[in-house]
């Protein structure tokens, strides 16, 4: 590996000019054609053949702003092998754009020490806001009225390895809340949209409503490797995550009827299920059903409301630094995005 002194210098592949001086500058703030030589945190690396059957390494970078992929052309067993997902990284290289997103050539890339690490640079949450969710999110499922999906909602509130999984885990590798904590800050936000809006409906059974954003997602503390970097486990990519959701929320209903020794109610059980089954919406965005209940319904559309203002909100965010007043053309929802040129 190269030493810190000489670092890049024996793997240099191109040497655009160099940026401006100064710290470290977020992902967010990096523009096309600037050098960079800093620090990341690694994820989702992957050793690849180009069309000419040469070999280059792509993984993730990632800080508190976002994330970017780089690539190191003419890779290696070793340059692979140097650092795991999870670690951090130094990594010298240039942006550049690419098919409407910005990535980064990597030239030279070596783990770095941990301790010499500033990890609020990397965390979008602190520990401070993961508490102020979690206390947020008991207080609004306090409101639940004594009954099943009271008790629902406690006992998995009471499983403390299930809400610490549920407070570090993200809601996605890539589109939205894609960060350490991103699932627990995204029921949360759920939570509040939910609670505002089923007074205006009101045939809508609120209970329920909340109950089903909370247990929505909660097969992802299973999908997702958290720990390390952000990555599917093998249950995750087996299984996914409504079908684990499916087996945590049984699990947890059969744990009550165990304790009480009274048969849950039936129909809050399938209920709670359905939600769980549906909440994808439609069959090509991997829902196993269709939503059939209002309150399916409702958790399906404010399910997909926070997730693509969330990711639209990030995207606006990571290419501020990019001139002009609109996003690059997002294949993924077949536009770009206006942000204005004030």
């Amino acid at each position: 590996m190269a030493t810190p002194s000489n670092f890049g210098a024996d793997r240099r592949r191109s040497d655009p000019p160099r940026g401006p001086a100064g710290g470290r500058r977020l992902i967010a703030e990096l523009p096309p054609q600037a050098a960079v030589d800093q620090l990341f945190l690694a994820t989702h690396k992957q050793l690849r053949p180009n069309r000419n059957g040469q070999l280059y390494l792509q993984v993730d970078l990632a800080d508190r702003s976002g994330s970017i992929t780089g690539r190191l052309w003419n890779a290696s067993d070793a340059d692979f092998d140097a650092f795991e997902d999870g670690d951090y990284v130094r990594v010298e290289g240039h942006t550049q754009l690419y098919s409407g997103a910005l990535q980064l050539i990597i030239s030279a890339v070596q783990r770095a020490d941990p301790r010499s690490v500033d990890e609020s640079e990397f965390l979008v949450l602190s520990p401070a806001d993961v508490t102020g969710l979690r206390e947020e999110m008991r207080t609004l499922l306090a409101t639940l009225q004594p009954g099943p999906l009271r008790a629902l909602a406690d006992e998995f509130l009471a499983d403390g390895p299930l809400m610490e999984a549920f407070s570090r885990c993200p809601a996605g590798v890539k589109h939205h809340h894609a960060y350490a904590g991103g699932l627990l800050d995204h029921v949360v936000n759920l939570l509040r949209l939910a609670d505002r809006v089923a007074p205006l409906y009101p045939a809508v059974d609120r209970d329920l409503l909340l109950v089903g954003v909370l247990v929505h997602d909660i097969g992802k503390t299973v999908e997702l490797e958290s720990a390390r970097g952000f990555s599917y486990t093998d249950a995750g990519q087996l299984l996914g995550h409504v079908l684990l959701g499916l087996e945590i929320v049984d699990e947890k209903i059969r744990a009550i009827e165990a304790r009480s020794g009274q048969p849950f109610d039936a129909e809050a059980a399938v209920r709670v299920k359905h939600m769980v089954a549906s909440h994808h919406g439609q069959y090509e965005f991997g829902a196993p059903k269709l939503p059939m209940t209002l309150e399916a319904l409702l958790l399906h559309h404010l399910d997909h409301l926070d997730a693509k203002m969330a990711g639209t909100i990030h995207l606006l965010e990571a290419e501020a630094s990019i001139e002009g007043g609109w996003t690059q053309y997002q294949q993924s929802q077949g536009r770009k995005f206006f942000r204005g040129r004030g």
